[in-house]
């Protein structure tokens, strides 16, 4: 060994390397829980909407409320903020699906609407 050069088996400082890299490991794994909770949390908005217009579709058409039954669901699932992409009523059952875009991903939910089914 030289004078005033470490040896390369010197380990000193090694223990501080190694705690800024299990830092950044630690950070982006709560990077990463924090999106995937935005993503859910957008994802029951969307659900909302769907659940909220499918809720108003069927009310128009029991005539609860005035109106043409997917228009008032268009108009509940806007103010969500997503869109209707498909809006289906037969008779006092509505059926409204509702989209949004979250993460550059879409995601897409059904609802469905009125009188309870008959049981079998």
């Amino acid at each position: 060994m030289r004078a005033g050069r470490p040896a390369l088996t010197d380990e000193g400082g090694s223990g501080g390397v190694l705690a800024l890299g299990v830092l950044a490991m630690l950070a982006v794994l709560a990077l990463a829980a924090v999106g995937v909770g935005a993503a859910l949390a957008e994802r029951q908005r969307v659900v909302a909407a769907a659940d909220a217009g499918a809720l108003a579709a069927a009310d128009t058409a029991l005539g609860i409320l005035p109106g043409v039954p997917c228009d008032a669901a268009r108009t509940v699932v806007e103010a969500h903020g997503a869109t209707v992409a498909r809006c289906d009523v037969d008779g006092v059952v509505a059926t409204v699906v509702a989209s949004d875009s979250i993460a550059g991903m879409r995601v897409t939910v059904a609802a469905r609407a009125g009188p309870p089914r008959p049981a079998n």
